[in-house]
């Protein structure tokens, strides 16, 4: 049996599949070690948005090449940029996800398959819902390790997701590239029935919070989705729609499957059915055939949506793609623009914040924080940290009800509402 060393970058669909990958491992007799100096066999599972990360995956792998015996690489940049490593002169395995488990010991160990133990962070289920996206936008890398979608039934993930929860998932965070094309691939997009059947058919209290949904893939399901938003408290009221462009030209030089009206509608929509929820969005900055009026329409796109939560990427060329036959922009005129919008953002989002004080939010505790703290999310699945923890008897998996006292621009600070006592019925002398 080996010992193994396994690292993990990127997403929380790389986290899954490295959840997977372990379970398959374990199930075989193998077993994790601290450090890859100890291990018989050491997997890395890369990620690779942009060049900088493919800077550090690299240096990483050559890294662990010299700290033990056997190297396999797999994940995002493994699959889509293998030679890069090769071409490094990096000794290694270079595996599918789902090759790994067999890879190890030459092929002693089975693949993943029904019945291996839940994917579990913690008090936080990561449940990958399918693999690769209907997208062919013209940056994107990772679609050439993913592929198209492909999607388990129903009827299959609500099971993984009652698996979770029984082996305590207070959390279950829906992942995939694109989960709102879930089910495209099959005829027809199922995320409104999943969620819905996550909610009404498995027992117990947890929150659901589902990942990344391109606004191509939204915009057809965005009424039934937000009525089950509206329906279910179980479901955080979040959603991450990835707009990347405020022109309608960048867009489609992006090969994007929408446009910005049909954005619009979607953050409509929601708006019109919760009262209280979370837009997460991104914006890349510096796209190469990007004017200075498409960016300055993706500046007005910002301040009239105000999302709570902005990621902001300056573009950068990835091999083989489309985007990476074009001229690109200077990087100071990327810099300036990427400043400027992560400044407006910065406003937007403690704006969002700073309404939060003084009010009272239901809160699940996820995660421990620095000292004594613990991180917590609220139905927006907006991050709230309540200190002193212990002096509270708070700690990962609890639900508390909490008054918000201040907020550090991207998240708040809170402290519990104390229970009061039950009134006492008058005595009579």
């Amino acid at each position: 049996m080996a010992r193994y060393h396994i690292e993990t970058y990127g997403c929380t669909s790389n986290r899954g599949e490295s959840r997977a990958i372990e379970s398959a491992l374990r199930d075989a007799g193998h077993y994790r070690v601290d450090g890859p100096e100890e291990a018989d066999v050491a997997i890395m599972n890369t990620c690779t948005v942009v060049e900088k990360t493919e800077r550090n995956m690299l240096r990483r792998a050559k890294e662990l090449e010299a700290e033990t015996a056997d190297l396999i690489i797999t994940g995002c940049m493994a699959l889509a940029q293998g030679n890069d490593f090769r071409e490094e002169g990096i000794d290694a395995q270079i595996l599918h996800w789902d090759d790994v488990p067999t890879a190890v010991t030459n092929g002693e160990c089975p693949t993943p398959g029904p019945g291996v133990e839940p994917v579990l962070d913690g008090v936080v289920g990561i449940l990958p819902i399918a693999r690769g996206c209907m997208s062919n936008c013209s940056y994107c890398i990772t679609k050439f390790a993913t592929g198209r979608v492909d999607s388990p039934s129903v009827d299959e993930n609500v099971e993984k997701a009652r698996a979770l929860v029984h082996a305590g998932a207070k959390e279950l965070r829906i992942t995939g590239q694109d989960t709102g094309v879930y089910g495209w691939d099959n005829g027809d997009r199922k995320l409104p029935e999943l969620l819905d059947r996550i909610c009404t058919e498995i027992d117990g209290e947890f929150r659901v919070r589902v990942g990344m949904a391109n606004p191509g893939g939204v915009h057809g399901i965005r009424e039934e989705l937000a009525d089950v938003f509206a329906r279910h408290d179980k479901l955080y009221n979040f959603i991450h729609a990835p707009v990347q462009s405020g022109s309608d030209e960048v867009l489609e030089h992006m090969r994007r499957q929408h446009r910005v009206d049909k954005f619009r509608e979607i953050v409509e929509t929601f708006d019109r059915e919760l009262d209280y929820w979370t837009l997460s969005t991104d914006f890349i900055v510096g796209y190469p055939t990007e004017t200075d009026a498409d960016h300055e329409r993706s500046m007005e796109l910002l301040r009239e949506i105000r999302p709570e939560k902005v990621n902001v990427t300056r573009f950068s060329k990835r091999p083989g793609t489309d985007a990476a036959d074009l001229k690109g922009l200077g990087g100071t005129l990327k810099k300036e623009r990427s400043k400027e919008m992560s400044e407006a953002k910065m406003d937007i989002v403690a704006a969002a914040y700073e309404e939060m004080v003084g009010t009272e939010r239901d809160v699940l505790v996820v995660e421990e924080g620095t000292g004594d703290s613990v991180k917590c999310r609220d139905e927006a699945y907006r991050q709230i940290i309540v200190q002193n923890a212990t002096e509270h008897g708070l700690e990962p998996g609890d639900f508390a009800r909490v008054t918000v006292t201040a907020h550090q621009t991207v998240y708040a600070f809170a402290e519990p509402v104390e229970a009061q006592p039950e009134p006492r019925e008058p005595t009579v002398a």
